[in-house]
């Protein structure tokens, strides 16, 4: 099968002023696996070394490492590496999907399988709340009897062009409600707003994290969300499963971008969070680099050959 072969560079520096004895870090880099995308190598590093550094899978099978900093430091830089071969998404056509009442029914009241893991992303969680204000914006797009993800392109349409790119208008703890209210943000924000739209009308949605690439095509525009992590939508149609939507670029994700982790909000997919001793201030700086390396044929066994 063929694919795009991408390798992907996210350096996270903080800075401290006064010495750090002992920090603590979750991180969440890894590229997630799925018939879309196929992580072939990824690494973890820390400077200064870790004294511990181990993986796992999180509740939402995300990639997850934990490091552990043992002695004083003033600066610390965690750097993730990650080659990875990505395909088209399937995308159904439109029209074609079933009534968004009839997905709201089943994702109800059918408690088996995917369905079932799908129901918990209906509800309200930490940052995303359910309200009747959202079920107001929501209803414009969903009209009685509208393909699902007719009505969810739809409104992904409306998010992009009634809110503002802003990144000095909100803050990563900024309230869903008041970004409603401003219409500004960033991807993050637009996310949030989305699923909350989504999740008040009874759909289940989900927060997907990942990166964008950073150089377009020659013909294409640059999106909206490169050299940083991005952030944008997943809703559940029974009987396709997860589809995207990128509400920040009005489009529906495909080649150009690479999900890491999945969850109820942000929260759940922070990239790097911790806690530590020491320290009075800290600064942090974030790069991604994500550069396409061309097509690659992908064998029965893993294994990778340029074309």
């Amino acid at each position: 099968m063929k694919r795009l072969l991408y390798e992907i560079t996210h350096t996270t520096t903080y800075q401290y002023l006064g010495d750090v004895s002992v920090s603590h870090h979750l991180v969440r880099l890894g590229p997630r696996q799925s018939t879309k995308q196929l992580c072939l190598s990824h690494d973890i590093t820390a400077d200064p070394a870790p004294a511990v550094l181990c993986s796992h899978k999180d509740y939402f099978g995300n990639r997850a490492h934990f490091i552990s900093i043992e002695c004083a430091h003033q600066q610390l830089v965690i750097t993730a590496r990650s080659k990875l071969a990505v395909s088209p998404a399937f995308v159904p056509e439109a029209n074609e999907t079933p009534s968004w009442e009839s997905v709201r029914a089943r994702c109800r009241d059918d408690h088996s399988g995917r369905t079932l893991e799908a129901h918990e992303f209906i509800y309200s969680s930490p940052l995303v709340t359910v309200t009747s204000d959202f079920v107001d914006y929501a209803t414009r797009s969903f009209t009685a009897g509208r393909p699902v993800l007719d009505a969810v392109m739809d409104l992904t349409r409306r998010i992009h062009d009634d809110f503002i790119f802003d990144a000095e208008a909100t803050t990563v703890s900024t309230p869903v409600a008041d970004v409603f209210k401003q219409r500004r943000g960033v991807c993050q924000d637009f996310a949030h707003f989305q699923i909350a739209c989504l999740r008040s009308i009874g759909l289940p949605a989900r927060y997907v994290s990942g990166y964008l690439e950073t150089d377009p095509p020659p013909g294409q525009v640059k999106l909206r969300g490169v050299d940083a992590s991005h952030a944008w939508v997943s809703f559940f149609c029974p009987g396709i499963g997860w589809i995207e939507v990128d509400p920040t670029n009005n489009c529906l994700p495909s080649l150009r971008h690479i999900s890491i982790a999945v969850g109820r909000d942000y929260g759940d997919v922070a990239p790097v969070r911790g806690v530590l001793i020491g320290g009075q201030s800290q600064t942090l700086s974030v790069s991604v680099d994500v550069v396409a390396q061309g097509a690659v044929e992908i064998s029965p066994d893993g294994a990778t050959a340029s074309t």
